[in-house]
């Protein structure tokens, strides 16, 4: 019956309509890094260290995808960056991640503000990587804890004001995330320069001083911290033994940031591939699944 043709083929159009995947031929929603080298993705080469892409932020997009999302990086990371110098630093940043923001003359925190603030409907997630060189020279300072202690007072009033100044510019829907680091230091269990009882007292540093500070600060402002010290084993027993590739023997937790870290090797303390990996797993695991 020719007169049923137009109804055929409406039915057939509302039948691809309907199976078409949600949200097809939306734009991408935005996924902003904020930081320091991990944010950039710094890693160890035989020329002597580059940003990367291996980086935590650039593997998020595609373990976010597996969770229903679809996100675009930009990443606002500096090597380098301490939480002051986030909030201070206008010379240009001369360790940007690859792809990442130029914005020479203004601060990490202040391009991130007007960037989040031009484009709030699409942000989805932020992350910030910020504290860990704030404390790095405690580990030479002749009573470490009590110099982490110190730091840390100012890494918790500098990371409430970023946070906050994010919440503001990206408003109440975006989902902001800190992350913590593997604590390297327990690779000064083994290696040329053992001290066994700094790394013992590392794991007091990271568990009851920086991170507690770092997610009072994220969640000021209605963020969350990830603790990639405790998901890197750091919290474990030192008494279990296991062996390194070489044989030795050393505590499980040590093994652990052997593992993850270049610092057992080289001393360095970003992140090998499959450390960068966990961490953005810790961040797109924050992502409900859709």
């Amino acid at each position: 019956m020719p007169t049923l043709r137009p109804l055929l083929a409406a039915l057939a159009l509302g039948a691809t309509l309907l199976v078409a995947p949600a949200g097809a031929g939306a734009k991408p929603k935005l996924y902003v890094s904020l930081g320091d080298s991990y944010a950039t993705g710094y890693q160890v080469t035989p020329e002597g260290g580059r940003n990367t892409r291996n980086g935590f932020a650039y593997q998020v997009p595609g373990l976010a995808r597996k969770r229903g999302y679809d996100l675009r990086l930009v990443n606002f990371g500096c090597g380098g960056e301490t939480s002051a110098s986030l909030l201070e630093r206008v010379a240009v940043c001369r360790g940007p991640g690859p792809g990442g923001r130029d914005y020479s003359g203004t601060t990490q925190i202040h391009a991130a503000e007007t960037f989040l603030r031009g484009h709030r409907d699409r942000v989805k997630l932020i992350t910030v990587s910020i504290g860990g060189n704030d404390v790095t020279a405690c580990a030479r300072a002749a009573d470490p804890v009590a110099c982490v202690g110190t730091a840390v007072q100012t890494v918790e009033r500098n990371v409430t004001e970023i946070a906050t100044r994010l919440r503001k510019a990206a408003g109440p829907k975006a989902r902001i995330v800190g992350i913590t680091y593997p604590d390297v230091i327990l690779g000064l269990w083994t290696g040329p320069d053992v001290n066994q009882d700094l790394a013992r007292l590392s794991v007091f540093a990271f568990k009851a001083l920086l991170n507690p500070a770092l997610s009072r600060g994220y969640e000021a402002a209605g963020g969350r911290l990830v603790d990639v010290t405790a998901k890197t084993g750091a919290y474990g027993s030192l008494d279990e033994l296991v062996p390194l590739p070489s044989g030795e023997l050393v505590p499980k937790p040590v093994a652990r940031v052997c593992a993850l870290t270049y610092y057992c090797e080289f001393r360095d303390i970003h992140a090998r591939t499959n450390g960068y990996r966990l961490i953005a797993r810790l961040v797109a695991n924050t992502l409900p699944r859709r």
